[in-house]
């Protein structure tokens, strides 16, 4: 009898009981059948392994799925959210989840490299990549997207008072594109309830740490910016007069956005004479409060700008006493090379994302040219890469921001942005190469 035939007959005498060949008793037919489909009685050695490798394993999953590194998050989870939700439903998830303390941490955001650090109104960022306003609206999540991995923190655009913003649906992702068209429209909590929560995360800290904070991040080598717009039936400078009073003692920095396209007038501001009065009374209510650091100022300008409006900008910049400049915002052209449809590429918003990617870079390129090498200019607008990033330094940007891309990439993104940016260094420093276009 070979092998095969010798296996059946064992199986027949463990499921049936008969016995495959003389020799083989009944009673031992029995003892197969009970080997093979009786359990084992516990001992309390069998269970100390058991119960040891299930902690383990739970123990070691968890740390992986917690890790803002791990690729669960940009080849899972992020997409199953994609593919079961809107995109503003997906939004508010994301907050939420924050907000009740479920995220994922960048556990090697703290070993400093100084290659990657830099060094900008008077104070040291710990890498450049940053995170634009638009994602934390209301000042909700702030320490979980520091915990992520970014050195810098842009919460807002916050008006005066609260407003719902325009109706939805209102935001539209383009995945051919990886990008995104929103038209919120300043949907803003408003002052009081972000001053309050502010104070109350001050006030945690405090009671938590002996030591009074360095800065408005509470960390070393990060930065806490806060976005100020206006209402839609607001003042164009009271509306963020009023932001910087009301907010400017809980900022390391203060950005003025005119430049969103789904306000109503609001990219008038941009204009020469009306952006001159606007940074005036701005820079005297930030010189006028109660704080003995005060927060420097960034204006943040649309991409969709003429040269000569460029240049119109930079001459009000640099008489106007601010600090900054971001480039850009999101745009309200479509590109060609859009590959989404056109049901989704021509709602009405703005767009973001890789597309807008050129705009920004020539855009920041003409107002590095006429602003000087050394006023400061932020990045922002379709970087999504390591290279891209080096090429916005390159063209004059000290740092940048991203936002589209984070929300396609997940949590991993800062981190996936410091292994590629040190690569582009090639064993430079982030410092060394800002400006090395006009060199």
């Amino acid at each position: 009898m070979n092998a095969s035939m010798r296996g059946a007959s064992f199986v027949r005498v463990a499921l049936c009981g008969a016995s495959p060949r003389p020799g083989i008793s009944t009673t031992t037919s029995r003892q197969l059948r009970r080997a093979l489909f009786t359990r084992a009685e516990p001992t309390p050695v069998r269970n100390f392994f058991i119960n040891t490798v299930l902690i383990v394993g739970v123990g070691l999953g968890a740390y992986y799925v917690t890790d803002a590194r791990s690729a669960f998050h940009r080849y899972f989870l992020v997409p199953v959210i994609r593919w079961t939700t809107d995109a503003e439903t997906a939004h508010r998830f994301a907050i939420d989840a924050m907000k009740a303390g479920v995220y994922p941490v960048d556990r090697s955001a703290d070993v400093e490299d100084p290659d990657l650090e830099v060094e900008v109104f008077g104070k040291k960022l710990s890498s450049p990549i940053g995170l634009a306003a638009g994602f934390d609206k209301n000042a909700e999540a702030i320490d979980p997207l520091f915990a992520m991995g970014f050195s810098y923190v842009e919460v807002g655009s916050i008006t005066p008072k609260p407003q719902p913003g325009n109706p939805q649906p209102r935001f539209f992702r383009l995945p051919k594109d990886k990008a995104a068209i929103n038209r919120y429209g300043f949907n803003s909590d408003g002052h009081l309830k972000v001053l309050a929560r502010l104070r109350m995360r001050l006030h945690s800290f405090l009671t938590h740490n002996e030591s009074t904070p360095v800065n408005h991040a509470f960390q070393e080598g990060k930065l806490l910016a806060v976005n100020l717009g206006k209402n839609k039936d607001g003042d164009e400078i009271a509306d963020y007069v009023e932001g910087v009073k009301a907010l400017g003692n809980y900022a390391d920095l203060l950005v003025v956005n005119i430049s969103s396209p789904n306000t109503p007038g609001l990219r008038d501001l941009q204009n020469e004479k009306k952006l001159g009065s606007l940074l005036s009374a701005v820079v005297v209510a930030r010189d006028g409060l109660s704080t003995p650091h005060k927060p420097p100022i960034c204006v943040k300008i649309a991409p969709d700008l003429s040269e000569t409006e460029v240049v119109s900008i930079a001459e009000v910049v640099k008489r106007s006493g601010i600090d900054g400049v971001i480039v850009s915002n999101t745009t309200i052209s479509r590109p060609e090379s859009l590959k989404s449809p056109s049901s989704l590429a021509n709602e009405i918003g703005g767009l973001s994302g890789p597309p807008v990617k050129d705009l920004s870079l020539k855009t920041l390129r003409t107002l590095r040219k006429h602003i000087g090498p050394s006023f400061t200019i932020v990045g922002c607008g379709g970087i999504s890469t390591g290279k891209d990033a080096v090429a916005f330094a390159k063209a004059g940007a000290s740092f940048f921001q991203v936002l589209t891309g984070f929300a396609y990439d997940g949590p991993g993104m800062p981190s996936r942005l410091r292994s590629e940016i040190k690569k582009e260094l090639n064993g430079k420093k982030w410092m060394d190469i800002v400006n090395t276009e006009f060199e």
